[in-house]
């Protein structure tokens, strides 16, 4: 991969096409987050879960190659609800107030990334967009590690504010913040 690669092409992904596709995304999330190979294949089983939820919708972002195009950023959500394992750790993690404004019919962005061989050139926030666009839901949310990352920075950016900061999942050291935004998304104001 170099750095003359033409723009990507971000599309909706039919459940199946990911299905198919499952264990390349999740290269791409290994990668993304630093994570080796056996976090990555202990994600497996869970994210063919994630595509039969209620309102599941995922995005690919596809590279031109020479044999083709090949996924180099992904992105999947579905319906929050009572019962899933993220909704009641993040239900959990909010006073009451936040949890009733917040998590009653809203979107979680389940997953998003991008290869590190084509970060920093837009694709995430594509993808972003691309995933919550037209969505009936009120509110996308989502959780990330709670540091300063390109993430963190493009999630703010792009509207989305703090629920809960320095939140710890079990199973995992790092800290993380719990974000959500008010739909539609409206993209960034450009920079004068």
């Amino acid at each position: 991969m170099t750095d003359t690669t033409p723009a990507t092409r971000v599309t909706e992904l039919p459940t199946r096409w990911l299905r198919d596709h499952l264990h390349e995304a999740l290269a791409i999330y290994g990668a993304a987050m630093g994570y080796g190979d056996s976090v990555v294949a202990g994600r497996y089983g869970y994210a063919v879960q994630h595509t039969e939820r209620p309102g599941f919708r995922a995005v690919g972002g596809f590279a031109r190659t020479a044999e083709g195009e090949q996924l180099v950023g992904f992105g999947y959500g579905y319906l929050v609800a009572p019962g899933q394992w993220w909704h009641d750790q993040v239900r959990n993690a909010l006073d009451r107030r936040t949890a009733k404004q917040w998590l009653p019919g809203a979107f979680e962005v389940c997953e998003l990334h991008v290869h590190p061989d084509h970060q920093s050139r837009g694709l995430g926030r594509q993808l972003l967009h691309a995933l919550v666009a037209d969505l009936p839901h009120p509110a996308a949310l989502l959780s990330t590690p709670d540091t300063d990352t390109k993430a963190f920075r493009l999630y703010h950016a792009d509207g989305f504010v703090d629920l809960a900061r320095g939140y710890h999942f079990p199973g995992d050291a790092r800290p993380f913040a719990i974000l959500g935004a008010r739909l539609p998304l409206t993209p960034p104001r450009p920079k004068d």
